[in-house]
């Protein structure tokens, strides 16, 4: 007796291996679009869920941002219920918003996924996605949390094919008879293609053949060790921000300045953004002007910061808040 085939066995291992705390009776849902990633996803985790015990259900995001989008969506839903998934459920978002069509269509998407009652919402990402992911944060010069590309875990959302190729995922596909939807905005070789898209298309590809094979794998790895790094960077900067918040309002910028620059420059950005500025908004320039109250005083007025938010300081202490407060720290 022959077993799965080779792709189809590692999509299955991939999804137990990543929810391996899931037990018997809960909920697991898989956000699938109808593409190879998704469904190959969909189909390894009705496998699983049968062995496990598991509820696996599929979300299907429609955007409407394409003509047919509507029989799209509902063709993947279909082919989730003939995997057996349930629930199934069609979910339109308005991917109107700030940010951009790519960027507002993907907090819409996120909206839509982020289900209470589900122990784990699966994601399709590949070691392909992060490859690209990690690309494009380079090219726009992005900080070390950027360039750590996708978590395999945030919250309830997974993404257990990150080691995984987009190959392994077209394999299991063809080796299940699953017929995947062609995202046409994936074809990276069209003009009006997103970077994206020309960056699978055109970059990756470029990159094997002049560096040799295994470049996707190699940025899949620095993002990885690029995480580890940025996660232990935040968790000080967390807690420098925690101990200068225990004393009086604002912030202490002699304690400030005797930390290092990686930390202080985090703990600012945090507290920008707890202050309410956009974390998509905030660029290096931001944070280091913000830096320079600190560590470069010679009595500037405040900065500017997206938002309508604004950094001060006075008699030794940094505050951030609405622009239009005047509010000095005290």
């Amino acid at each position: 007796m022959t077993g799965p085939a080779p792709a189809v066995a590692a999509v299955r291992a991939a999804v137990a291996a990543a929810l391996g705390d899931v037990g018997p009776g809960e909920l697991v849902l898989v956000a699938c679009s109808g593409g190879a990633d998704s469904l190959a996803l969909a189909a390894g985790a009705a496998f699983v869920g049968r062995k496990t015990g598991w509820r696996v259900g599929a979300m299907v995001v429609d955007h409407g941002l394409q003509p047919g989008s509507d029989e799209v969506a509902a063709t993947a839903a279909t082919a989730c219920v003939a995997l057996g998934l349930d629930p199934v459920d069609v979910v339109r978002v308005d991917p109107t918003g700030p940010g951009g069509p790519e960027a507002s269509a993907r907090a819409a998407r996120y909206a839509a996924l982020d289900v209470p009652e589900a122990a784990a919402v699966l994601l399709g990402h590949t070691l392909d996605d992060q490859a690209e992911t990690v690309l494009l944060g380079l090219a726009r010069g992005s900080g070390a949390r950027a360039l750590a590309g996708m978590p395999a875990t945030r919250g309830r959302f997974r993404r257990p094919l990150l080691g995984l190729r987009r190959a392994d995922t077209e394999a299991a596909c063809a080796a299940q008879g699953l017929t995947a939807w062609q995202d046409p905005t994936n074809d990276g070789s069209r003009p009006d293609a997103p970077l994206r898209s020309r960056v699978r298309t055109e970059v990756l590809p470029t990159l094997d053949r002049v560096l040799g094979p295994g470049v996707a794998q190699a940025l899949a790895r620095t993002a990885a060790q690029l995480r580890e790094d940025a996660d232990a960077l935040d968790g000080l900067a967390g807690e420098l921000l925690a101990e200068l918040r225990t004393h009086a309002a604002g912030l202490d910028v002699d304690a400030l300045a005797n930390a290092p620059d990686a930390i202080r420059r985090r703990a600012l950005r945090t507290a920008m953004i707890e202050a309410g500025s956009p974390a998509g908004a905030l660029s290096r320039a931001h944070v280091l002007a913000v830096d320079a109250l600190v560590t470069d005083w010679h009595g500037q007025g405040p900065v500017a910061l997206p938002g309508g938010v604004a950094a001060r300081r006075a008699y030794g202490r940094l505050a951030l808040g609405p622009a239009d407060s005047g509010v000095q720290p005290s």
